[in-house]
């Protein structure tokens, strides 16, 4: 899974990049809304809420618009009520793609993501066709030349506080655990001065193809779109790009 790793972690830094627009705030607003309406407005006993809130102090948002989203999640404000949904289906080359929303209309959505898919040489499948090739794990990338701790130091560390996995790639050093012990090897690893380029839980893909050429070009189209979207929350596909084609998006 290196070349969509290092996918992964170039759509961050572009994500990054991008956190500025009011778009990407009103997505992590959503998430907030969602996670404080399901598990209570207290982010130290609610983990959902405690990752949106940290996603969204990344990106820069005022603590004035966490509290606002929160707030009207718990009924002190006035707000709109939003719905998660799960799309699956298949992008050029067969890849296998999820598409994770938080919508005020079921409708409207599902056309909209109906056609992104058939504008961008893909098609929206029925629910579970490809849910059973993705597994939810967490994920922490940290950047090589932001640590100053080796690769077997920081691998002990890991694995003593619970990684199911560690990787050494070129630029970085990536470390998968089960969902449960995220908040755990985090902290272990914080504890420890690393910082992490990434930091999440999300659907991981058990198996991957690599794509090339016009497949690639379309499948990164296909993913731009949906991320377009403002119901769109997550995407996740199972696909590496070889290395001509990842040189040529990490240069855009």
């Amino acid at each position: 899974m290196a070349g969509h790793s290092k996918w992964k972690n170039i759509q961050h830094r572009k994500n990054r990049q991008d956190a500025a627009r009011g778009k990407t705030f009103t997505k992590i607003s959503r998430e907030i809304f969602v996670a404080a309406r399901q598990g209570g407005g207290d982010p130290s006993a609610n983990q959902r809420l405690r990752l949106a809130v940290s996603k969204a102090r990344e990106a820069n948002m005022p603590n004035d618009n966490i509290e606002r989203t929160i707030k009207k999640a718990l009924g002190a404000l006035d707000g709109v009520t939003y719905e998660e949904i799960t799309y699956e289906g298949y992008g050029p080359a067969g890849v296998a793609v999820l598409v994770e929303v938080l919508t005020d209309n079921r409708n409207r959505t599902a056309a909209d993501v109906r056609h992104i898919f058939s504008k961008h040489g893909g098609n929206l499948g029925a629910s579970g066709c490809v849910a059973w090739m993705f597994a939810r794990k967490g994920t922490l990338v940290v950047n090589r030349a932001d640590t100053t701790l080796d690769e077997d130091h920081l691998l002990m560390l890991a694995l003593e506080a619970g990684a199911e996995d560690f990787a050494a790639e070129e630029e970085t050093y990536d470390v998968t655990t089960a969902p449960e012990q995220f908040e755990q090897v985090k902290e272990a690893l914080s504890e420890e001065g690393v910082t992490f380029a990434r930091a999440e839980i999300a659907m991981e893909p058990e198996n991957t193809v690599t794509l090339s050429g016009d497949d690639a070009t379309k499948m990164l189209k296909l993913i731009d779109a949906l991320e377009d979207n403002d119901d769109v929350q997550n995407v996740y596909a199972n696909f590496e790009l070889d290395e001509e084609a990842l040189q040529q998006h990490s240069a855009n």
